[in-house]
């Protein structure tokens, strides 16, 4: 027997595809330099540790309501209303396993069979699959390089239509790195406004931004606040990817859905975690701010390396920590033997040659990049490019 014809549809996971592959040829002691997770490579700091211990130690190791403890709706509350300017009541606020499951229970509650969802490509590699998943449709605005990956108020307009139910607003982005500013949101809010559609605004890498600041669309004003559902969690922040943390913050009525819907989906998230996460919110911040400075010095660091190497090239990002790796210059070109065609056989030739591992822009809307994470030491960068130069050199004459 045949299995759902929808879940067919649903293509793995490019990014965990990746990554898997550099961790069995790790494991089968090959020297092989990894890119292609986005997991920071810190620990988690001690005090959020500290604080999952004495959970287990308190007993609090038991089902928690479906959509979170209210200890930790209520920090997740404050912390919206603090750093972003959005004011919601804990019973708007749905705790969940990831961001990746919030975005999940957002599109299920949203969609009806052959709605629309706008998603400006270069876009997560999920975005799409989780929209299939929810009997939606994926409607991608193409943007350019030139444009820092931003698609225009023209491009937002002429893709919506009368199926059109939300926006995906993904800043700062994965896997770009562009953050959209307080002018261009404005931009944004007031075409879905305009056109009543609602705006799922993805903002997990909020506190790794380099250049400008973050802006919660949601905080604008209260007509995109009652069309906006904000999305984050704790995994890229506190180096949390594990404890699988994320929440959602949404109107009353979509939260109720949001909640009803993961009630029976997953009953709970992990209640450990949830305690930690309170910690996490509410105690020290000092480490967050080390580990973005890092990650700011290792983008700058890494794009002056890539733009230093004839053939390659990329823009700097403004946030999270990936570099998209302009490729296009190879393309039609032969190494090892081989034609690079595109983002997916140059992963897989440099993979296989060099033995380092970087993630194809196929899967991100992007066929002529491939996105490096600088969520690794600088030791691994300075490795991993080296090995890209010397790749470089074997060009089949």
């Amino acid at each position: 027997m045949n299995i759902s014809q929808k879940i067919q549809s649903v293509s793995a996971s490019p990014t965990l595809a990746i990554d898997a592959k550099y961790k069995e040829m790790k494991a089968q002691g090959v020297d092989v330099v990894g890119f292609g997770a986005g997991e920071p490579d810190f620990e988690t700091p001690q005090n959020i540790k500290d604080a999952a211990i004495k959970a287990i130690n308190d007993g609090l190791t038991r089902y928690t309501p479906a959509s979170g403890t209210l200890d930790l709706r209520k920090a997740v509350a404050e912390k919206f209303k603090n750093e972003n300017g959005l004011c919601y009541e804990p019973t708007q606020i749905i705790i969940s396993n990831g961001a990746k499951h919030s975005l999940v229970n957002a599109l299920m509650a949203l969609l009806n069979p052959g709605e629309e969802v706008i998603i400006p490509a270069p876009f997560w590699v999920s975005y799409i699959e989780m929209i299939k998943i929810a009997d939606g449709v994926p409607h991608i605005i193409e943007t350019s390089e030139e444009n820092n990956f931003k698609f225009t108020p023209n491009q937002l307009e002429e893709a919506i239509n009368e199926k059109t139910k939300a926006l995906i607003l993904n800043s700062p982005s994965n896997p770009t790195g562009m953050v959209y500013t307080k002018e261009e949101l404005e931009e944004i809010a007031n075409i879905c406004v305009k056109h009543d559609i609602y705006v799922i605004s993805d903002e997990i890498y909020e506190k790794l931004i380099y250049e400008g600041e973050h802006i919660s669309i949601g905080s604008l004003n209260d007509e995109i606040m009652k069309r906006t559902i904000t999305i984050n969690g704790v995994s890229k922040s506190y180096a949390m990817t594990g404890w699988r943390i994320g929440f959602a913050a949404a109107p009353a009525h979509i939260a109720k859905a949001m909640a009803n819907l993961q009630s029976h989906a997953a009953s709970n998230p992990n209640s450990i975690a949830q305690a930690a996460t309170i910690e996490a919110l509410k105690g020290p911040q000092d480490e967050v701010e080390k580990m973005r400075l890092v990650f700011a010095q290792r983008r700058i660091n890494m794009c002056k390396r890539i733009n230093s190497i004839d053939g390659v090239s990329c823009k700097e990002p403004q946030g999270a920590f990936y570099i998209m790796m302009n490729i296009t210059k190879l393309f039609g070109r032969s190494f090892y033997g081989q034609v690079i065609d595109s983002s997916d056989k140059f992963a897989e030739v440099f993979l296989e040659n060099a033995k380092v591992a970087v993630v194809p822009g196929s899967g991100f809307g992007a066929d002529g990049y491939v996105r490096w994470s600088y969520a690794t030491s600088e030791e691994n960068i300075n490795e991993g490019l080296n090995r890209l130069e010397e790749f470089l050199k074997h060009e089949d004459k």
